[in-house]
């Protein structure tokens, strides 16, 4: 597990969010009501999607803490929101970029190592900074086949 570091420069994105925890995880519903519409969104910078976390400033990543979930789309320039649909934008800043492989079923496992793991032993925190998947030209829902880019933001200890 050898992410790339990389300062990320500031992100607009369009989409659709709700507020959830892992004990009510309700991101099937979220994708099921942003993929019929990502269409509708104008300027996007590509047809990669993003699956955003935003935490609430004191998040305890406990199972009943509730945060934001996003599915969104990339765009250059905010003119024009389509209705039912909010504007995101991730400040730039470190983030250590993890490319994960597989259906997902062993994504908690991935997670729990770069918090546990990876981000220790680099003297590396977590920074209360939207984190956000990207899912490109690789992914393929439940495939094995799949890959995605996780970015978590981060900060030295």
């Amino acid at each position: 597990m050898q992410p790339e570091i990389i300062q990320l420069p500031e992100k607009k994105l369009v989409g659709i969010s709700r507020s959830m925890s892992f004990l009510d995880y309700q991101v099937s519903e979220l994708w099921q009501s942003f993929m019929p519409r990502r269409n509708e969104i104008e300027n996007s910078e590509s047809t990669d999607l993003f699956h955003v976390q935003v935490n609430p400033l004191h998040y305890n990543f406990s199972s009943e803490a509730v945060f934001e979930k996003w599915a969104a789309l990339e765009v250059n320039a905010f003119t024009s929101i389509p209705e039912g649909m909010q504007k995101l934008i991730i400040p730039g800043g470190r983030y250590a970029v993890f490319t994960y492989r597989g259906d997902g079923s062993d994504a908690a496992d991935f997670f729990n190592s770069i918090f546990t793991e990876f981000l220790p032993k680099a003297n590396l925190q977590w920074e209360n900074r939207p984190q956000f998947e990207v899912l490109g030209e690789k992914y393929k829902k439940s495939s094995p086949d799949s890959e995605e880019l996780i970015y978590i933001p981060i900060k030295d200890l």
